[in-house]
């Protein structure tokens, strides 16, 4: 993981992937509005004790979508009316999220929503319309963040956030 300010001991002393056995957190991409609002949110002064990354809060986003009824239509809804529209050439930006959330968006991105005759949407773009729905129904980002405390806690619970060893 990189943190906001890198310093010359990162390298050495941070695991690599390989040391780690099973990857905990999976590299996404996020579209750049998206990505900026979550920056913010990031570097926002309510964002404290402790301080969340990227990783814990777009797996807080896709909690919090995937925890109400009719998440996979809200997505798909969201993908087909609004994302659809922007430019397939917006840019986007590489991130993280935790396992567990990356599989609840595999699962979608393997649906029968997800397969012919309907459109394909990837990874990136699952993960940006969780961003966004989370966005729409509180720009405040303070859901997020209350998301991302339970989602540490469970996390914590089943022995995954212990420092590699």
């Amino acid at each position: 993981m990189f943190t906001a300010t890198p310093t010359t001991r990162q390298q050495s002393t941070a695991p690599r992937i390989e040391d780690r056995g099973a990857q905990d957190v999976i590299e996404t991409r996020l579209w750049l509005d998206e990505h900026d609002w979550l920056y913010r949110l990031l570097r926002s002064t309510d964002n404290v004790s402790p301080t969340f990354r990227f990783p814990d809060l777009i797996s807080a986003s896709v909690s919090l979508v995937f925890s109400h009824e009719g998440a996979p239509a809200r997505i798909f809804k969201f993908l087909g009316t609004e994302l659809v529209l922007r430019s397939p050439e917006t840019p986007r930006r590489r991130e993280s999220m935790w396992r567990y959330q990356y599989e609840l968006l595999l699962d979608l991105q393997r649906s029968p929503a997800n397969r012919h005759p309907n459109p394909k949407f990837q990874l990136d773009q699952l993960t940006t319309a969780c961003v966004a729905l989370c966005r729409a129904e509180d720009d405040s980002g303070a859901s997020i963040l209350r998301q991302a405390r339970r989602n540490m806690a469970e996390r914590s619970h089943r022995g995954r956030d212990a420092p590699p060893g």
